[in-house]
């Protein structure tokens, strides 16, 4: 039995050349990067190795790079660190309706602080529109948050056009970049954001290590009370290894970018195209073509997606269902709620997120694979007998 790997957007493997950078980190080169012998020195140089090399993947400068324990963190920086480092100019925050949990919990919880919190509605394919962020933009709006690519639709959102509005009013703008960081081309002088996420285990590397970019100048409040750690932005001992995994992640995605593209979206629109031909009454999430290299994402009517993950798990296939953050709720996604989707039609959601190790043969076992899948779990299904039994 084939056994292939298709929930990258979960988390990646990470590459030989990343474990190998990052084992003497965990062995002999063990210094504290703030102690000042020689061991912490080392420790040190290679913090700031990867630090250059993160940058480098998003166009920064060094010195405006956070390292933190991953994406989640990440998020919560940006978003409770930027609106109460912000406060005095305003309480009033923006994100859209298809955030990550990460970035939507870290709104609530400001909600519950005191702080006014608006969601921003996306169209059917999760667009955000930049005139519905325009017309929403206040005097006293300190913090936009829109993601630029989601992670369970795959829809890349038109985060330069928002960042044009959000400057003219001097409105800081936050996205979070983990699904999309190391499979599309990124430039944060491009994109005219003020504060982006990044994940390591998006890129190749190891979990438990992520970063925030900050534009220079941009004040953010720390979240751990602590030491002096990342410029006194985010307290606490650097995790040396992973970070130093993130960094080789980071300079193998910048130097592998194109190789990557030309790989994944052939695969990706096979799927697009084929599934829906296999099979019948299947919705495609997510837009048509503004989408991520790698992510093709659909919702089947009449089944749930917990159980095609499940049965093709035992024919060595695996795909997600929904963020692997809250596929264990057994509830609609949020994210396919926001497009429009019927809560019935979103129960049935599944999301093929392909990798470089992924190819042609893979589709062809998935397309083999799933029809199949689909009619055993449908016969089983009571909508799908109603259903049968109000056609003929």
């Amino acid at each position: 039995m084939s056994r292939i790997y298709l929930d990258h957007i979960s988390g990646t493997p990470v590459l030989p050349e990343v474990s190998q950078a990052m084992l003497p980190y965990l062995t002999e080169r063990f210094g504290n990067p703030s102690s000042l012998h020689s061991w912490g020195q080392a420790a040190r140089e290679a913090v700031e190795t990867a630090r250059g090399q993160v940058a480098a993947l998003i166009g920064a400068d060094t010195s405006e790079i956070v390292f933190t324990s991953g994406g989640t963190e990440a998020n919560n920086l940006a978003i409770k660190g930027l609106a109460l480092g912000g406060e005095r100019n305003g309480k009033h925050i923006l994100c859209s309706a298809i955030e990550h949990v990460s970035v939507l919990n870290a709104v609530r919880a400001l909600k519950r602080s005191g702080f006014e919190t608006e969601l921003i509605p996306v169209d059917r394919y999760g667009l955000v529109d930049p005139q519905e962020v325009k017309k929403r933009l206040r005097p006293d709006t300190v913090l936009v948050s829109i993601m630029q690519a989601n992670n369970e639709i795959g829809t890349v959102e038109p985060i330069a056009e928002i960042a044009s509005l959000t400057r003219e009013k001097g409105i800081l703008l936050h996205t979070d970049a983990i699904a999309s960081a190391g499979s599309l081309p990124l430039n944060v002088k491009e994109l005219g954001v003020d504060a982006l996420s990044l994940a390591a285990n998006q890129l190749y590397g190891p979990a438990g290590a992520g970063a925030l970019w900050l534009r220079r100048g941009v004040k953010v409040t720390p979240l751990l009370d602590g030491g002096f750690q990342e410029d006194n932005r985010r307290a606490g001992s650097e995790n040396v290894a992973g970070i130093v995994g993130m960094g080789k992640a980071a300079e193998l995605a910048h130097n592998s970018m194109p190789q990557r593209m030309t790989q994944l979206i052939p695969l990706r629109d096979r799927l697009l195209s084929e599934i829906p031909a296999h099979i019948p009454r299947v919705v495609a999430t997510g837009h048509p073509t503004s989408r991520l290299p790698g992510h093709a994402s659909f919702c089947i009517e009449f089944i749930e997606g917990e159980s095609m993950l499940l049965w093709l798990d035992m024919q060595g296939i695996a795909v997600s269902s929904v963020s692997a953050c809250t596929s264990k709720a057994l509830k609609a996604s949020h994210v396919l709620l926001a497009t429009g989707m019927e809560h019935a039609l979103a129960q049935g959601s599944i999301v093929f997120s392909l990798g470089i190790d992924n190819s042609a043969s893979d589709v062809d076992y998935i397309l083999e694979t799933l029809p199949a899948v689909v009619d055993r779990l449908r016969q089983m299904s009571p909508l799908y007998a109603e259903f049968v039994k109000g056609a003929t």
